[in-house]
């Protein structure tokens, strides 16, 4: 988009950690939120698109990405911990009133901060978003056993089993791309600090019975949005969710669990088109 603002990395200090963020683009604020192991390097393929209408803020989450990794002793690493983070980046920023798009965890943390603090909330985006227990995999099983679970997490998690996660069969078969930001996510994820902060955030993750009470508190217009191959949350929980949230509109899209990733600019298509309607204020 001509005139456009070039994409520009910050950092802000939110209560218990430092943020890095990337601001882009020019109108109305969205707030883009990772999922669990990721950074903001997952919304890369959908922000040149969604730049050209809002003004996008893509930060990691403390404890991933670029972010400061606190000890668990500062952060709590939980929905409520990273939702008050970005109050405080929306607040630093200046941003008053924002839409807010989630992934997975970040949906998660998106759904919480809308129910806790619907006064910032104007449109919220929930894309496969963390609310009902998924299907257990290798990774949650072993994050619930007290010894193990540490082991695991801060020496044995190695490149393979990080890439295992993210790469299911409808992924592998891209051109190779999301190969390669695997490969960056593991290298970040790959220290001490950042093991220990991704351990204590799969463990809150575990209780997903704080993200289900939330649901009736949403007041925002809601859209969710769902890779109908997604392997751990089956679509159905998608619609359940739309249901509960007193009729949000429902998108599915034939992919996988990433949709910003794997189909990009339909993604950011129904994202401008959701949010450039009149409901919300």
């Amino acid at each position: 988009m001509p005139g456009a603002r070039p994409p520009i990395t910050r950092d802000v200090a939110v209560r218990g950690a430092r943020i890095r963020f990337v601001e882009a683009g020019e109108g109305r604020p969205l707030l883009l939120v990772h999922d669990y192991l990721a950074s903001r390097v997952a919304w890369d393929d959908a922000v040149p698109r969604l730049s050209q209408q809002f003004q996008l803020i893509v930060p990691d989450l403390p404890g991933f990405g670029e972010s400061e990794k606190p000890p668990p002793s500062r952060y709590r690493y939980d929905f409520e911990a990273f939702s008050e983070s970005l109050v405080d980046l929306i607040a630093a920023v200046g941003l008053g009133r924002v839409s807010i798009c989630g992934h997975a965890m970040g949906g998660a943390v998106a759904l919480t901060l809308a129910a806790t603090h619907a006064d910032v909330v104007d449109k919220l985006i929930l894309v496969n978003p963390l609310v009902y227990p998924p299907l257990p995999d290798a990774l949650s099983r072993i994050a619930g056993l007290p010894l193990l679970g540490p082991l695991v997490f801060k020496q044995l998690y190695g490149r393979s089993l990080f890439r295992s996660r993210f790469l299911g069969k409808e992924r592998a078969r891209q051109n190779g791309a999301p190969a390669r930001r695997i490969d960056h996510l593991f290298e970040l994820f790959d220290v001490p600090a950042a093991r220990e902060a991704a351990y204590v955030t799969m463990k809150a993750m575990l209780d997903t019975r704080p993200l289900t009470a939330s649901v009736p508190r949403v007041t925002a217009p809601t859209l969710v949005v769902w890779g109908r191959a997604s392997q751990r949350s089956p679509v159905e929980h998608g619609r359940r969710l739309a249901r509960e949230l007193g009729g949000a509109r429902f998108e599915v899209f034939d992919c996988g669990p990433s949709p910003a990733e794997e189909v990009p600019e339909a993604f950011a298509n129904v994202v401008t088109a959701f949010l450039a309607n009149g409901e919300g204020s």
